[in-house]
C-alpha cells in the first residue's frame, strides 16, 4: 500500500468514525516537525528521517508503509492515554 492509499484509508474510516478521527489529528499534532509553520510547504508533517526511522524499527524497512490496522491501532491507543 503507498502512503497515498494509507491517507485516503484513514481518512475514509475517520469520515464513519468521527472519534478515529480526533485521535488520528491527535497522532499526526504529534509527529509534526518542529518550526513547521516557518518552511514551505507549511504544512505540519513529520521529518522523512523520523519516519523512515519508525518504519525500520516497527517493520525492518525505512521505506515500508504501514498497514491501516496498524495505524488504527497506535491512534486509539494514543486517544486512550492522553490527557
Amino acid at each position: 500500500m503507498s502512503w497515498r492509499r494509507l491517507t485516503l484509508v484513514l481518512a475514509t474510516r475517520a469520515v464513519i468514525r468521527p472519534k478515529l478521527a480526533v485521535d488520528l489529528l491527535r497522532v499526526g499534532w504529534r509527529f509534526r516537525r518542529r518550526g513547521w509553520y516557518g518552511h514551505p510547504p507549511f504544512v505540519p508533517l513529520p521529518p522523512l528521517a523520523y519516519v523512515q526511522w519508525r518504519m525500520y524499527t516497527a517493520y525492518g524497512d525505512e521505506s515500508a508503509t504501514p498497514p491501516a490496522r496498524d495505524v488504527e491501532r497506535y491512534a486509539r491507543w494514543v486517544g486512550k492515554h492522553s490527557g
